[in-house]
């Protein structure tokens, strides 16, 4: 049985599908309203068990019988749970003979919870990867079976390292069934003393501190795509920001814009470096290049 909700989900069920593994139901979370139609909205995980006409289950709660009666009856082998943004009771924890276990975008301990992909890059982290756990009670604190590792580009942003993280899922999870079935799965328990938790995101998180250093700054940039995004406010406009990349050396003041024309806007930070602005959305408006958007609306310096 597989359960998952993303896009980031989606890679590691259709490689279930793809290795010829028998799926006896995908749970995922309810249809949302989207958009200012507000029209009900299948998940990514969902859109893709249909075209593979696998039955699809979307409990409400997992606490009230419903959900249990459904794995009761469909008696799985193994659970395969990836971002499905719901908490498992016990009892369907433990059902399984084989268990439940979880495809975690971090290197466990390390940031356990809701948004381990933004987290790892606006700490600054060199590298991160993922964790395959056996479920337990506490979130995201069970034994690890294996793990694998990527650097972080200095370039990437969060969505950009979902897509690779969501493949790297996929091979981690295709390996730990293997060893599931041959009997040769280890369990590696996490050093809870080291964990560290990887909150959900707010709209709190947005503003720019020009304060801050160059790289702490750029680090938020890239953290915070596609959702909530960094802002601030230059010349009397906001603007969320989507990509910046390291400017030069300065002595202005932080937050003193140095120059805006065909490259975009520079500004200064709060280490004596600066940070150039190369693709923006102001308020109202569409996301474009920042040298786009200064030919129709310049700003002096």
């Amino acid at each position: 049985m597989f359960m998952g909700t993303p896009d980031f989900a989606v890679a590691s069920l259709k490689r279930l599908v793809e290795e010829g593994h028998e799926i006896c139901g995908v749970f995922t979370q309810p249809d949302k309203p989207k958009n200012r139609g507000h029209k009900l909205a299948f998940s990514p995980v969902k859109e893709y068990a249909i075209t593979q006409n696998l039955e699809v289950y979307q409990p409400l709660k997992m606490r009230d019988g419903e959900a249990y009666g459904i794995v009761e009856t469909l008696a799985p082998d193994l659970i395969v749970v990836a971002a499905y943004g719901k908490i498992l009771p016990e009892d369907i924890l433990n059902y399984p003979r084989f268990g439940s276990i979880n495809v975690h975008s971090s290197l466990l301990p390390k940031y356990r919870g809701a948004a381990p992909i933004n987290w790892a890059i606006l700490d600054g982290e060199e590298e991160t990867g993922v964790s395959i756990m056996y479920m337990a009670k506490e979130l995201d604190a069970g034994d690890v079976i294996l793990q694998k590792t990527t650097p972080i580009s200095d370039e990437e942003d969060a969505l950009q390292l979902t897509i690779r993280l969501a493949q790297l899922g996929a091979d981690a999870l295709s390996e730990a069934v293997k060893a599931l079935d041959s009997g040769s799965a280890t369990r590696t328990p996490q050093d809870h003393e080291k964990h560290t938790y990887a909150s959900m995101l707010s709209k709190e998180m947005s503003p720019i501190d020009w304060n801050r250093s160059a790289r702490e700054i750029d680090c938020q940039v890239r953290g915070l795509i596609p959702w909530p995004c960094a802002t601030t406010e230059l010349a009397g406009t906001r603007f969320k920001v989507y990509r910046t990349v390291p400017g030069s050396k300065t002595d202005k003041a932080p937050g003193t814009i140095l120059c805006a024309g065909k490259k975009g806007i520079e500004v200064a930070c709060g280490d004596g470096k600066s940070l150039l602005i190369t693709e923006l959305q102001a308020e109202g408006g569409k996301r474009m290049a920042a040298g786009a958007y200064l030919l129709g609306h310049p700003i002096q310096i």
